[in-house]
């Protein structure tokens, strides 16, 4: 089995007739490792480099003319044809759906699961990185720290809506673990540590939060999924 497509001229497949997946360990890029180790879907990594501007390859820009990580090739696809996609909201339903997994089948749940979804990708996911940007990064350097301020106050609040969420469940959806959580772990993650900004929004206060994530960081798929593209 041969794939047809520019990304492979680049990056071959290995193993052509598996789910290829082009990522890096960034928030975003977590997610859909975390999703295809918790589905135990076989697939084939490949690691673009970031740093190196490899994701405006040419090569690359072919699966994903946004130039962004992750996405996906599925030899596979709905109907037994390929599927090349990219976004990683996207590309966690699209997971949920093709294997049954961490998107409940009822309307409802679903609806709700898939809110909570893009109320991360809309809002946690942008909001955290900004903070990120204006803490530890190039940001850090500006003597006008509203810019900073106005993230790490915004990054609070989310937090607290997540927080109040988590005072009545486990996970965020009443059926169980979802993909609405994996959509945020790498986040969240990344918000206390990284980016270290614990203090700046005042992490502590958010104690659900905290529980949550050390039982999401827990799991033997996210440990895992985590490291798909580290090295």
């Amino acid at each position: 089995m041969s794939l047809d497509h520019p990304i492979f001229a680049k990056w071959p497949a290995a193993h052509p007739d598996r789910l290829q997946l082009f990522s890096a360990p960034t928030p975003n890029g977590v997610k859909v490792g975390i999703m295809l180790e918790e589905t135990g879907l076989p697939y084939e990594p490949h690691r673009i480099d970031i740093m190196a501007n490899e994701s405006h390859d040419p090569a690359f820009l072919a699966l994903n003319p946004n130039g962004k990580i992750p996405a996906i090739y599925d030899p596979d696809g709905p109907g037994g044809k390929p599927l090349a996609l990219f976004e990683s909201g996207a590309i966690l339903i699209y997971l949920a759906d093709k294997t049954g997994r961490f998107l409940s089948a009822d309307p409802a749940t679903r609806y709700e699961t898939i809110q909570w979804l893009m109320w991360q990708m809309g809002g946690a996911g942008p909001i955290f990185g900004q903070l990120g940007f204006f803490h530890r990064f190039a940001g850090k350097d500006y003597a006008d720290k509203r810019p900073r301020d106005r993230y790490a106050t915004e990054s609070a609040r989310l937090l607290g809506v997540l927080d109040e969420r988590l005072a009545t469940r486990e996970w965020i959806i009443d059926e169980g673990y979802s993909i609405a959580d994996i959509s945020l772990l790498g986040w969240v993650r990344n918000l206390i540590g990284f980016y270290d900004a614990a203090e700046i929004v005042g992490f502590e206060r958010f104690g659900h939060v905290q529980r949550w994530l050390d039982a999401g960081l827990a799991r033997p798929g996210v440990q895992r999924g985590l490291v798909v593209t580290a090295a």
